[in-house]
């Protein structure tokens, strides 16, 4: 079969985003012709989430995913949403239907599980604490990930201290009480956690920064960013530096994209193949970008 199937990406600071390999890749794994657009609110001044959803509907895409800041804003603009991805609060996936239909799911969760799963074992967080640094849409799925690992007490910061409240109480309401709570100084808290998550934009390119405490990083912690532009943010690098294990955003996209693949065509992606096209381009791209 080689039927044409055209996704998408909505979000600000894609141009250096890896999905259109993965899904055009998979596409051609499959005997498909896919193509994957890249809708970058920085590059479209004046264009919004809600016209570029509804442009997407009109020219027939069959799904588009959506990344920072618009995780949670596309809620309401849904005809429908997951149970689950109503739960986390957050969506990156949108299925478009045949008839404009739209349905909202959220593949970050299980993309950082499964990452952290392969990287470490469930066993480097369960029964233990962990701090989460940022509670927009990746830090939701972040959250819920942890805590389907196992954490015991989850940790959370954000600038924002009512996005902050808003995830701990949604965790809260699916984990029971005292399994999440709000930590103004993630300095402090790194003293009591096995590891901490940077869930928020900085740290990519373009957006300079290191919102983690690096110096209260110890041997004993692992950490991971969601962040894969570039494959190792400073805070990776630093985290190596005082002798942690540290984790970039890699994973998290290569398992994030195969769930997303299979809820826009049905099909099941073979996932070492799409590990392979990840590392390919993003060599290919560190190349480009000359970043070591």
């Amino acid at each position: 079969m080689n039927v044409g199937m055209l996704v998408g990406l909505i979000g600000a600071n894609i141009q250096k985003s890896l999905s259109p390999a993965l899904f055009e890749d998979a596409c051609a794994a499959a005997g498909r012709r896919g193509h994957y657009h890249l809708m970058d609110l920085d590059r479209l001044p004046g264009r919004t989430l809600a016209e570029l959803l509804a442009a997407a509907r009109v020219a027939g895409f069959a799904g588009v995913n959506v990344t920072y800041p618009c995780k949670e804003a596309v809620l309401p603009m849904l005809d429908e949403v997951s149970p689950e991805a109503q739960q986390i609060g957050a969506v990156n996936t949108v299925a478009i239907g045949v008839d404009g239909t739209t349905k909202g799911a959220n593949t970050d969760r299980v993309g950082f599980r499964c990452a952290f799963e392969t990287e470490w074992g469930a066993a480097a967080v369960r029964n233990q604490a962990a701090l989460l640094v940022g509670a927009g849409g990746a830090g939701r799925a972040v959250a819920f990930a942890l805590l389907d690992l196992g954490v015991n007490t989850l940790l959370v910061h954000d600038q924002n201290p009512s996005q902050a409240q808003a995830l701990v109480r949604a965790v809260t309401s699916a984990f029971g009480d005292g399994r999440a709570r709000v930590e103004t100084d993630p300095a402090a808290a790194l003293s009591r956690v096995a590891g901490v998550v940077n869930a928020t934009p900085v740290g990519m390119l373009g957006i300079p920064g290191n919102p983690v405490p690096v110096a209260a990083i110890t041997a004993r912690h692992w950490v991971a960013d969601v962040i894969y532009t570039p494959l190792e943010t400073d805070l990776i690098k630093a985290a190596r530096a005082r002798g942690a294990r540290a984790m970039g955003g890699a994973g998290m996209c290569i398992h994030q994209a195969a769930a997303s693949f299979q809820i826009f065509t049905g099909l099941v992606a073979d996932l070492a193949r799409m590990q392979k096209t990840f590392a390919e381009a993003a060599a290919a791209r560190e190349r480009s970008l000359d970043v070591s």
